[in-house]
This record gives structure tokens, sequence and C-alpha cells, in this order.
């Protein structure tokens, strides 16, 4: 070989030293992977998850925020106080795809445009959270669940860059609205946030607070701006098709159709109650005990649990805890009996206390506003119809 070309090969030979460092340290690419709504109760709204692809392999790690483990001591009265812990886990793409692609749920990816230090910051990141000593985490259904945590994540990535394009805006949507409209397809759940969730629900979410719903989050992302102005999302792909019911649609609630429900009831009551009161509490017994039942769910959940979003909650008004107390008077009436003074007290109470939860939707300023009018509407007519009824002095044949 000449000095010639030994000098040839020795310029290729450091040239490729330095070029495969640069290689081997490629950043990584980042996308946001949002999963619709599944059929399982727990699934009904939407799941988010990070990627992170190794450039030179080609292989992706999945980030899921949203992973927690029944088997854990207290696991359901840690569900019930509001104390949950979730963890991080990174798994092969492929494998934390195969679950939604058995449950026909649709993905879709959202390749992200961030600089190569802001990239390879969150993917580092990422990789210290997962470990097991820092995985775990406080779950709130609000305010942290695996949509936050992802928004959270990008954001800090982005160096804070995100929250500032979404904290400003809002579309009007509240923590109630998104949630029973994401829980309809399940009765008994979106009445359950219906009626549980108190005035902090209520308030008007930004887009940021919005983000707690992944398909919220993901459509948040298709407007924000990098660091640099750009587009966040660089591209969007469809990894699985939606095969289930899609995610249900935005629509009014409309309160009139349970103030008709209400008085249909309250006027049967009115009507026909006064001359066959015993008739009437084949009814009034199992509205008293649901209405019971329901206010002492409430109490525990404001004052026991750490569910902030059903503290205030001012259907307490409506499902009274002394509505227990009715089914106790209304055993003289069972007996043909007149009804006790305490007995007609405590209906008088809970329906005056019934017509505060009307009388409080106009002072807002005061109680803080809650959206609970229909309810109002439904229980109010039937709370009063009882009341009359049932102190109306007679002696029964």
């Amino acid at each position: 070989m000449t000095s010639k070309s030994m000098r040839f090969a020795k310029l290729i030979l450091i040239t490729l030293g330095l070029i495969f460092p640069i290689l081997a340290s490629a950043a990584p690419r980042v996308g946001v992977m949002t999963m619709a709504p599944g059929e399982i109760f727990f699934e009904r709204f939407g799941h988010n998850a990070i990627i992170v692809q190794d450039e030179a392999t080609g292989a992706a790690t999945s980030y899921n925020f949203g992973f927690f483990d029944p088997s854990e001591a207290n696991f359901v009265g840690n569900f019930a106080k509001g104390a949950m812990q979730y963890y991080l886990v990174a798994l092969p793409i492929e494998e934390d795809l195969s679950q939604y692609r058995e449950s026909g749920r649709g993905v879709r990816l959202q390749w992200l445009d961030l600089r190569p230090e802001q990239a390879q910051k969150l993917a580092d990141a990422l990789a210290v959270r997962a470990r097991p000593e820092n995985a775990r985490y406080h779950y709130d259904y609000f305010a942290a669940n695996c949509a936050t945590e992802v928004r959270d994540a990008i954001d800090a990535a982005l160096g804070g860059a995100l929250k500032p394009q979404l904290q400003g805006r809002s579309r009007g949507n509240t923590y109630r609205s998104e949630s029973v409209r994401l829980a309809s397809p399940a009765t008994w759940m979106w009445l359950g946030f219906d009626i549980g969730i108190g005035p902090a629900g209520d308030k008007p979410m930004s887009r940021w607070e919005e983000a707690f719903v992944p398909m919220r989050l993901a459509d948040s992302l298709r407007e924000a701006k990098n660091s640099d102005g750009r587009p966040l999302v660089q591209a969007e792909v469809e990894l699985l098709p939606h095969r289930i019911a899609p995610e249900p649609p935005e629509k009014p609630r409309r309160w009139w159709p349970w103030l008709v429900a209400g008085l249909a009831v309250a006027i049967a009551l009115v009507a026909f109650g006064p001359r066959h009161p015993r008739a009437a509490l084949f009814f009034a017994l199992p509205f008293w005990l649901s209405c019971g039942v329901l206010g002492l769910l409430l109490v525990y959940l404001w004052g026991f649990t750490e569910h902030w979003a059903a503290w205030r909650n001012h259907n307490l008004l409506l499902l009274n805890p002394l509505c227990l107390l009715l089914p106790i008077g209304a055993i003289a009436v069972l007996r043909r009996r007149n009804s006790a003074r305490w007995f007609r007290a405590a209906l008088v109470v809970v329906a005056a206390c019934a017509f505060l939860a009307w009388f409080v939707q106009w002072l807002p300023f005061a109680f803080g506003y809650q959206y609970n009018q229909t309810w109002i509407a439904l229980l109010l007519p039937v709370h009063l119809a009882l009341a009359y009824v049932f102190t109306r002095p007679y002696r029964m044949r």
C-alpha cells in the first residue's frame, strides 16, 4: 500500500470514527399513542402512552402510566378513599398493543417534532421514572391520570412551552360534562358521576385541564407548536382500527324531561296518596331508603375521602340522610294509625332542604355553582308531594 493510500485509509477511518458515535447517539423518536374508549368501565375514558423509538435499532418502547395492582393490600379501601396508587411501566409497543387489538379498540400514534436534545431528555426521564423505585404515583381521576402524566412529561421536555398554549383557552367543558358524556354507555357509571360530583366539577376547564381525557389531549397536541414555532405533531398514523362502539358525542343536557317525570309522580301522589296512604308507601319507602343511602355516600365522599370533586355536593339537600328515619315513622301508617309528630316534622325538613337546593342555584357566588338542575327537577316535586300526603292528620280505617 502506498503512502498516499495509507493516508486516504486513515482519513476514512477518522471520518467513520466521527460519524459512528453520532449515529450511535442519535436522538430517539418520540410519539404519543392514544387508545379509543373500551367497553369495560375503567376503559370508558380512553388511554395514552408515550412511545420512544430507538432510531438505530427501530425498537419502540411504550411508557404506559395506566397500570395498577388489584392484589395490593386494601386496594378496594384505597380506591374508595381516593388514595389509589398507579405506576408507570415500560414495555415493547407490540406487547402494549396486543390488549387493544384483542378488545377492538382503535389506536393512533402522533409523532412529535422535538429538538434532539428535548427528545433525549424525555427518553432519559422516562427511563428513570419507569424504574420500580420511581414508577408509582398518587392517582387522581381528574388531576393525575394516564393522560395528565403524558401531558406533563411532554411539557417538561419542551421546557414548559406546552402549558401556556393550553392554559388560557377553554371550550367550556367541565369535569362533569366530560365524565357524564364518556360514561354514558354505562348507566350506573354516568349516574354515579352526575350524582357524586360537586361544584368543583362544574368550573369550565382550560384546554390544559381538559387533557385529563386522552382524546382531548390528542386534539390539543394537533394544535400545539413546538419550541421552534412549528406544529408539534409531525405525523399521525393509525396503528389499530376501532372496531367497537365509537366515543360518545357531545350533546346538550336538558332538564325539562326530568321535570316532567318528577311532576308526573308528584301529581299521582297528591291525587291518590291522601285516600290511599298505605299504597303510597309502596313508592315512598324505597324512595326514602334510596335517598338516605345515597346521602350517606355523599357525606362519606365529602368528609372522609380525597375525592375533592365530590366535596360540598349540593345533592345532599336532595338525597338527604334524614330520609333514613322516615321508614321508621311510616310504621304507624302501615298499622293504620296517625303518623307521629316527629315523622311529620322530618318530612317538612326533608322537603325544605330539597327546596333549598333549588334556591342555592340562584346564589352561586355564595355556595358555588353546581349543575344539578336535573336532580332538582326530578326530586323536588316528589319530596314536596310526599310531605303533603303524610303530614295531613287522618285516622286510618
